[in-house]
């Protein structure tokens, strides 16, 4: 059973409706904490009002192997971010604003399609800035049959108070961990405290589902999938991440280290983002992740590599 479905049935879930709505009046969703009342329209950081936004939806062959399987995840791509990050590869959406209004009714009817599809599982590609619009959502899409595990496909940057909110709902988490580095953060996503509220909130993640569990078929039912994206000139902070991960949260969990970083958006006007990665530096990632005692590591396919001398 996924885990939402046991709340739903004990009708718990709408008390968690109504806390997490409750967090738009005086905006807290995030850990920007605008203060704007999204409830009546207003906008803040991640250029989002009431309604959620999407951009696209459908069964997507492109992420790690465990959420893929043989029929894809069921991804959602949702509009605008609590990040601006200079290099996104996903700008037109995450920046841009790419996508349309949708209700709760809208996006539940999203989830049921992508398992009519076939799915594997139902991807919310950044939801941090939409978790009430998500959790009306679901609650609609489960009286008419979703019982999908949720993945719940962050940048990183989310509030533990918005997090614990989902305990129970979110089946895997698969956060980013960025930076290391507040300086580094600031400078290309324009946040603050970036590597402490990261470092907090994929605790509180793994306090809730603990290590990746997947099943005989290779699927991924429930735990912690990491994301981490190296990039150039060792800006990601990648060896103190992973000691991090091996030590404060475990050394069982599966991470990928990502190596198709390449100049997007604003990345070719700064002169430390605009190369791909080398292989040399990739190779020196995972070596990292090695040293540390990680050992759950999702294979890089090699084509991601942009050769760089």
């Amino acid at each position: 059973m996924t885990a939402y479905l046991e709340l739903y049935h004990g009708g718990k879930l709408k008390e968690r409706i109504e806390a997490a709505k409750s967090l738009l009046q005086s905006c807290r969703v995030c850990p920007r904490h605008c203060g704007i009342n999204r409830r009546q329209d207003e906008v803040g950081k991640c250029r989002t009002p009431r309604q959620a936004m999407v951009s696209s939806y459908g069964p997507h062959f492109g992420e790690e192997a465990p959420l893929v399987g043989k029929r894809g995840s069921g991804t959602i791509f949702l509009t605008n971010c609590n990040l601006s990050c200079l290099f996104c590869q996903n700008y037109s959406i995450s920046q841009l604003g790419e996508g349309e209004m949708v209700s709760k009714e809208e996006l539940a009817y999203m989830m049921l399609y992508l398992q009519a599809k076939g799915c594997h599982n139902i991807n919310l590609v950044s939801p941090t800035h939409v978790v009430p619009q998500i959790l009306e959502a679901l609650e609609i899409a489960v009286e008419r049959g979703l019982d999908l595990p949720l993945v719940y496909n962050t940048g990183g940057y989310d509030s533990v108070e918005t997090l614990k909110l989902l305990d129970g709902i979110v089946d895997i988490y698969m956060p980013d961990m960025k930076y290391s580095d507040e300086k580094i953060a600031q400078e290309l996503s324009g946040i603050k405290n970036y590597p402490q509220v990261n470092k907090a909130a994929v605790k509180e993640m793994y306090r809730q589902v603990g290590d990746l569990q997947i099943n005989e078929e290779r699927i991924a039912q429930r735990g912690l999938l990491l994301r981490h994206l190296v990039l150039p000139h060792s800006l990601a902070g990648t060896e103190e991440m992973v000691n991090f991960v091996s030590k404060e949260i475990s050394p069982n969990t599966y991470i990928n280290i990502m190596a198709q970083y390449r100049p997007c958006y604003k990345a070719h006007d700064i002169p430390s983002l605009a190369r791909p990665i080398s292989t040399a530096e990739f190779q020196e990632a995972v070596k990292l992740a090695h040293q540390a005692g990680l050992s759950r590591l999702d294979r890089a396919r090699p084509t991601e590599i942009l050769r760089f001398p």
